[in-house]
């Protein structure tokens, strides 16, 4: 274990990297981890991997007891949100937090679920087991939260998390006076918005950004086959041979308004839309209060009226916050 970081902290902070491995699979459910620990070392781990599969506390009791664990008396069970209190697809996990022989049980978030909200501590109490909120740093609390944010958004207003990635060039350019936009943004960013597209449930774009660029709209890096790709057209004239319509893959929709898009997606249990194509979508979706996080990836570049290839990189930039 780290010095200074807390026993809290360090099992925590495992359950967070479980919990991303779900990120992008597991709508309508939030994505959540577990590690399981006793006398200081993990015995036991687990992750939500789709809905109507194993919860993360299930996975994690499994795997323990896999692992050789003969009993999980005096084991304390670390969960990135706090266990689910009702049966829904699958048991309720504070029954098998009851069962599997758990001394402790500690999460970071609340669900915001109201149905589960702030129940499983009595619960558990009840029935012997301890229960408490992790006593965690900011920033591994901040990381939890962050994780869990699509899912309450989602179950609280039933749209999705809506982020907005644009990146622009020092003049403000998103593209060249060709449209073109390949590449405004360095490797290293492409490969992070890759990231993104691994972890949300849709993406979404404009119908220019179809015509002009014939994107994937697919993750770079591991493939993410529960994604869909989403695009806003008010005309619907989209070209029939674009990738996106021919490609054989993610599924596809296209909507006439960018809200109804949201309203629908949310229907059908999405929690999460990256926005990354379109300066005039993701305008729509900021002015209409709809943008929850807005990604601005800043290209040290000034294009002015030259074509892409052309563009000037500048070496030295100070970047101020609050001016």
């Amino acid at each position: 274990m780290t010095e200074g970081f807390s026993s809290d902290d360090f099992f925590m902070a495992r359950a967070i990297e479980l919990a991303m491995k779900g990120k992008g699979h597991t709508r309508p459910n939030p994505a959540v981890g577990a590690v399981i620990a006793k006398d200081g070392k993990i015995i036991g781990e687990g992750w939500h991997k789709r809905a109507g599969g194993d919860h993360a506390e299930v996975a994690a009791i499994k795997n323990a007891l896999e692992n050789g664990a003969g009993t999980l008396d005096g084991a304390v069970i670390y969960v990135t949100l706090e266990p689910c209190s009702k049966p829904g697809r699958v048991g309720a996990c504070t029954d098998a937090i009851k069962a599997s022989g758990l001394s402790e049980a500690v999460y970071a978030v609340s669900d915001p679920n109201p149905v589960n909200a702030d129940r499983a501590a009595a619960i558990l109490l009840a029935a012997g087991v301890k229960c408490r909120k992790a006593s965690c740093s900011p920033k591994i609390m901040a990381e939890a939260e962050d994780i869990v944010a699509d899912f309450a958004k989602h179950v609280k207003t039933a749209l999705p998390y809506v982020i907005v990635k644009i990146a622009m060039t020092l003049d403000g350019k998103i593209c060249d006076s060709n449209g073109d936009a390949k590449w405004i943004s360095s490797a290293e960013a492409r490969r992070k918005t890759g990231l993104l597209r691994e972890r949300v449930d849709a993406i979404m774009v404009g119908a220019n950004t179809v015509r002009m660029d014939n994107p994937s709209l697919l993750s770079h890096g591991a493939e993410n086959p529960d994604l869909i790709r989403v695009v806003v057209s008010r005309t619907g004239d989209l070209p029939r041979d674009a990738q996106i319509f021919t490609d054989g893959k993610n599924k596809t929709l296209v909507f006439d308004d960018a809200r109804k898009a949201l309203e629908e997606l949310g229907k059908m249990g999405v929690t999460s839309v990256l926005c990354e194509g379109g300066f005039s979508l993701a305008s729509y979706l900021a002015g209409e209060g709809l943008v929850d996080k807005w990604i601005t990836v800043l290209a040290p570049k000034v294009i002015g009226k030259k074509p892409i290839g052309e563009a000037v990189t500048l070496k030295d930039v100070v970047c101020l916050q609050d001016w």
